[in-house]
């Protein structure tokens, strides 16, 4: 069996990946599905019973439902079994956040607790930290919690003001400053926090609620998410043994940044759960919702919304997927027994912080899209409370603020990549030096049976790609140094940068399912394929135009828009059809499917 390729991170951008070689749903093991299915039987048991008094913050009833997920053992597959855990592998993981995030509230309980509440300590923490804290985080005895944001220290992490100072006799540090918007924060028993030793080193600390000088505020009052607890963690002179800094002292940058990443692409998954449940709900809906004398769902118009929120759907969950199956590989080389395995961690993680922002942007807008369709679907009772999409609605607005706000991460995904071209981890400004060479002569792209049902979308995504790294590298030039403040540019290519990962990702899913099951079986996947990278591109042209026109004038930026509009242009399809294809197959199921 050929050894797994660990493949740089951004690298996408610039090789062409062989379907084999990614990891998608239809790989899920028959561990994996039993893990959905336990997931999925406890929710509705258990949790969904109860959604009015977890909305009304009966946060007895979520401890509760904690110890029972702790007994399933889904707190615990991040961890290793010495300490409680069952460690089994990223895709769980991905799996449990996914199918937790169907309960509302509690999912982000959950999610919390499993991901940003105990990966520090999984990834970060020595063998006696661990032992002391994983196994009740892993039983769900105790609760997690991760407090990094300030009143003045938000998306600019690095410029918070607690501070922590060492006891005379060397014994605990003294922590003072005000953590806000803390998730879990009103019942945590375990907090990760960070603070400035002697004013300056930034530092991760595991904090216990009942340490002397911890005290909470009160619950914030919120738009969605209504019933997960959200406070101010106050900490006042708290008195920290010296066991318990985590990693080491001025290196809590790399615990925090790290970790976020982890949370990034964790919360991606958790928004194309919530995409299947408004799917589900609102066609639900449309095929018993009665006008004019059919079903809505048989308008065209519905057809077309139930047809791209199917689409969003499919790309992203083989986005969270793809990306997970790379980080998995890329963990599997850790020797977690190692006195540097935090560091080795660290180094991991971070290799694919452009793709765990990636997802994270595009997953929380696409499910803002589908959340917001499925009210319309609804109409009048789509405002209501009484009816599922309004809760939905709301809950996910969050997503675009949580982890780093969708503006940082799309500065983070293009800063990220330039740094790694600085760096010469990868080729980017090489690369797009010759596709700035290539464009003049570059012509367009013209269909043909020969290359079979996606042939030329694939071609369309590496001309995409070369576009890209053309525009990235002028943009370079262009600004030097100071790129840094064109955040519109930024913006505009990172926007380009994940529409390629978008296509790319759902192209070699298809690619693959071909290989394996046949294009007769994998119609769905061609079609939604077919029908993303057809709409993309005309997005990924305007995104183009406009970058262009930032950085150019005169007769330089009308030759430079003419050589891209001629390198740009591609074939429409009849996206209407394909719509009506896609829709048809989505209602007679009655919810998500590929």
């Amino acid at each position: 069996m050929a050894e797994k390729v660990i493949r740089k991170g951004g690298s996408f951008l610039l090789e062409e990946v062989p379907a084999a070689d990614v990891f998608t749903p239809e790989d899920f093991s028959d561990e994996h599905q039993m893990i959905v299915r336990t997931a999925v039987r406890f929710i509705k048991n258990e949790v969904v019973p109860h959604k009015e008094e977890i909305e009304n913050k009966d946060f007895e009833i979520t401890r509760q439902l904690m110890l029972k997920a702790g007994e399933l053992g889904l707190l615990g597959v991040d961890i290793e079994d010495k300490y409680g855990g069952s460690h089994m592998d990223s895709i769980a993981s991905l799996l449990i956040v996914e199918n937790s995030s169907l309960s509302g509230s509690f999912g982000v309980t959950v999610n919390d607790h499993t991901g940003i509440g105990s990966m520090p300590l999984v990834f970060f923490g020595n063998s006696a930290q661990k032992e002391k804290y994983l196994p009740s985080l892993a039983r769900g005895e105790k609760i997690g919690a991760y407090a990094l944001t300030e009143p003045g220290a938000g998306t600019d992490a690095l410029s918070i003001q607690t501070t922590a100072f060492l006891s005379p006799d060397g014994t605990y540090y003294t922590l003072d400053g005000t953590k806000q918007y803390v998730t879990n924060g009103g019942f945590a028993d375990i907090i990760f926090t960070y603070a400035k030793v002697d004013g300056d080193k930034m530092t991760a600390f595991i904090v216990e609620s009942d340490f002397e000088g911890v005290s909470t505020g009160a619950e914030e009052k919120k738009l969605g998410i209504r019933g997960s607890s959200t406070c101010s963690i106050f900490l006042d002179g708290a008195k920290v043994p010296v066991e318990n800094v985590l990693f080491e002292i001025g290196k809590g940058h790399q615990v925090a940044f790290n970790i976020l990443n982890l949370g990034r692409f964790k919360l991606a998954a958790g928004c194309v759960g919530l995409a299947k449940l408004s799917m589900e709900n609102s066609v639900g809906y449309a095929k018993e919702r009665v006008q004019f004398g059919k079903p809505i769902c048989q308008f065209g118009l519905m057809k077309h919304k139930i047809a791209e929120m199917a689409t969003r759907t499919y790309i992203s969950e083989s986005m969270v997927y793809r990306t997970g199956g790379l980080i998995d590989r890329i963990l599997a080389t850790v020797d977690r027994a190692a006195e540097d395995a935090g560091q080795q961690n660290a180094k991991s993680i971070g290799e694919y912080a452009i793709e765990c922002s990636i997802n994270k942007v595009y997953c929380s807008e696409m499910l803002d899209y589908v959340a917001d369709e499925a009210v319309q679907m609804y109409g009048g009772y789509g405002y209501c409370e009484d009816y599922p999409a309004e809760r939905v609605y709301r809950d996910c607005r969050i997503f675009r603020i949580f982890e780093g706000t969708n503006e940082i991460n799309r500065v983070i995904i293009t800063g990220f990549l330039m740094r790694k071209a600085l760096k010469n981890e990868i080729p980017l400004f090489s690369e797009g030096a010759k596709a700035g060479e290539a464009l003049p002569a570059m012509e367009p792209l013209s269909p043909s049976p020969d290359n079979g049902p996606l042939g030329y979308h694939r071609r369309l995504v590496e001309r995409a790609k070369r576009i890209f790294l053309y525009l990235c590298n002028a943009a370079a030039q262009k600004y030097g140094m100071g790129i840094e403040e064109e955040q519109e540019v930024l913006g505009l290519l990172a926007d380009t940068a994940q529409e390629i990962y978008a296509m790319d990702s759902g192209l070699l899913r298809a690619l693959k399912s071909i290989d394996s099951v046949g294009e007769q079986q994998s119609k769905m996947k061609i079609d939604m394929v077919q029908l993303y990278v057809n709409d993309a591109m005309i997005r990924i042209n305007g995104y183009a135009r406009q970058v262009s026109a930032a950085m150019e004038t005169g007769e330089a930026l009308d030759n430079q828009l003419a050589m891209l509009e001629k390198a740009m242009q591609s074939t429409p399809l009849n996206s209407v059809q394909l719509r009506r294809g896609i829709a048809d197959e989505i209602i007679e199921v009655g919810k998500y499917t590929c």
